[in-house]
């Protein structure tokens, strides 16, 4: 048989491997583009899901919180930024960078650095150091350290310091009140913050904002009635006075007498809310609103008006005080001197606790207390300032010591607000201002403590009370005709009045015949020379009430109506 007549089986093996692997080829491809449909069809928002949670974040986007701004729109607190240095633990721990200069840098030693992101290696973000400047902030990321980033943060700013430090108070490191103004009014400063998403590397850094959720809306300004002129008055004098008298404490407010807005705030010692060591319960606290005392001598003009008002007496009507004691009981009451025989309007000119006390005793108890208690004593002022305490006025039946001690402000307690808030009612012609610290507050409406004429027969004691003649002539302001009166009140230590230990006040307004300001000072346990009123809290209000007056561009008096007034 002929070799070359037979079939080869060469070719046909041949073409039959080449559609076995055309056919595997074919299948792997179907098997692959099966896969691909599948992934990309059935498995796709299960995938985009997983690769955005690896990868894609929702941040928060801070609101800048708002403005406190005095009466003229000077800025008294703003939210400044800064930079926060933060860390991916895992990527932190183990690159193997040295730590030695980004510890110097942030002012921490490095084995605290290492120790915070061990106790954090479990997560993906983890703060180092908070609120740096920003050029150290950039000194920090030029070291090139792996899994170190930086986060934009605010950090609240206090022009003023000290001045405005109780009445302001302060926020945390979150920018969050935590005191005064800042605490009371946190929800309006503070705003909504925003929502973001963006893609994020394997150590955290931000490298996209794919998409603005809700945009943060910024918290309001606030305007306050402060005026930073009078502020800076009040502060400097004050804190004069507390140092040339060796004094613990002291406070001051100033009111104006056309609305109620609370001019000047101001206590010592003193408190810089940007210096954040120095944030102790002692330094920070409005001490004006917070503390409580016995006004002393201060309430002698409400225990006359009481009188007055009830017609036992008339400002000419005598006062036997000799021979300067008063014995109720076991108990004795002691002026200074033996004044002797004195008109209603001398006994406030010469201070005289007798013949306070004898006035008072004429009268009920009960008409007293309700004075008092008409002139806002005992009840909190409604400015809205966290931790105002309301002070006290008794409302049980009193013994007769207790009766004739009220009389010269024994018995009771008030705050330096609620004190100068009482003398409005004294220098309006009879009608109690309510004060108010946020301009946007209605004033709650006035209401009448004392008839006109009354008030007008009381400042023209109170004038007499700053005369030459009398107990404050250290309050007297040039060209201006101004009324006051002066305390002087035992401290109780341990239970007891102790004889050397006191406090100082006064109480006064101006210009007396058109008045405008009125004005308290508290002086807390003078340990100088003088611890009188006269001598250690009227100089403040004649300093303050001098430039406040000038400031407010207000008219002198003394000129255009000189006083007539003698002694009666």
């Amino acid at each position: 048989m002929d070799p070359r007549s037979s079939p080869d089986p060469k070719p046909r093996r041949f073409f039959l491997r080449q559609y076995f692997v055309l056919g595997i080829l074919f299948l792997g491809f179907s098997v692959l583009l099966i896969r691909a449909g599948y992934l990309q069809v059935v498995m796709s928002d299960y995938l985009q899901a997983q690769g955005d949670s690896r990868y894609q974040r929702v941040i928060e986007t801070k609101a800048t919180r708002g403005m406190i701004l005095d009466r003229q729109g000077e800025v008294l607190a703003v939210s400044t930024p800064v930079d926060s240095v933060w860390a991916h633990p895992p990527t932190f721990l183990y690159e193997g960078h040295s730590l030695d200069e980004l510890a110097q840098l942030l002012a921490v030693p490095v084995a605290q650095l290492k120790k915070l992101a061990i106790e954090h290696q479990d997560r993906e973000f983890a703060y180092l150091k908070r609120h740096l400047s920003p050029p150290v902030a950039q000194r920090v990321m030029a070291l090139g350290i792996p899994g170190v980033g930086l986060r934009r943060e605010y950090r609240r700013y206090y022009p003023a310091g000290p001045v405005f430090g109780q009445v302001l108070g302060f926020t945390d490191i979150d920018d969050e009140g935590q005191e005064g103004i800042e605490r009371a009014h946190n929800r309006t400063l503070t705003g909504v913050a925003g929502r973001a998403r963006v893609l994020r590397d394997r150590v955290g850094h931000v490298v996209e904002k794919t998409e603005q959720i809700n945009p943060a809306r910024n918290g309001r300004d606030l305007s306050i009635t402060l005026d930073s002129r009078i502020q800076y008055l009040a502060y400097r004098h004050l804190a004069g006075a507390v140092r040339a008298h060796k004094a613990k404490s002291g406070s001051a407010v100033v009111i104006d007498l056309i609305n109620g807005d609370i001019l000047a705030m101001v206590n010592q010692p003193k408190f810089n809310p940007n210096n954040r060591g120095d944030r102790k319960p002692e330094n920070f606290r409005n001490r004006a609103v917070t503390d409580v005392f016995e006004p002393g001598s201060t309430i002698k003009p409400f225990t006359v008006a009481m009188a007055l008002q009830s017609r036992i007496l008339v400002p000419d009507s005598r006062i036997d005080t000799t021979p300067g004691v008063l014995k109720i009981g076991r108990n004795r009451i002691r002026d200074v001197h033996d004044y002797g025989l004195l008109t209603v309007s001398r006994v406030i000119m010469k201070s005289s606790n007798v013949g306070a006390a004898k006035i008072a005793m004429m009268a009920k108890p009960q008409q007293l207390i309700n004075v008092l208690a008409d002139a806002g004593f005992g009840t909190t002022t409604n400015i809205g300032f966290p931790g105002e305490v309301a002070g006290m006025v008794p409302r049980r039946e009193l013994k007769r010591i207790e009766h004739a001690t009220l009389a010269f402000g024994y018995g009771l307690s008030s705050t330096a607000l609620q004190l100068a808030r009482s003398y409005t009612a004294l220098a309006t012609g009879g009608r109690l201002l309510s004060p108010r610290l946020i301009k946007t507050q209605v004033p709650e409406p006035t209401r009448e403590v004392f008839k006109k004429s009354v008030a007008n027969q009381v400042r023209h004691m109170l004038e007499l009370a700053v005369s030459d003649q009398g107990t404050a002539p250290s309050a007297q302001v040039a060209r201006y005709r101004v009324a006051g009166k002066t305390g002087t009140a035992h401290k109780i230590v341990n239970g007891r009045y102790a004889k050397d230990r006191y406090r100082s006040l006064f109480v006064g307004y101006g210009p007396a015949t058109k008045p405008r300001l009125v004005m308290a000072v508290v002086i807390d346990d003078p340990r100088g020379e003088h611890y009188y009123g006269g001598k250690v809290a009227a100089p403040v209000f004649s300093a303050v009430m001098s430039g406040a007056l000038r400031l407010l561009n207000v008219a002198p008096d003394r000129e255009l109506d000189p006083t007539t007034e003698g002694e009666a």
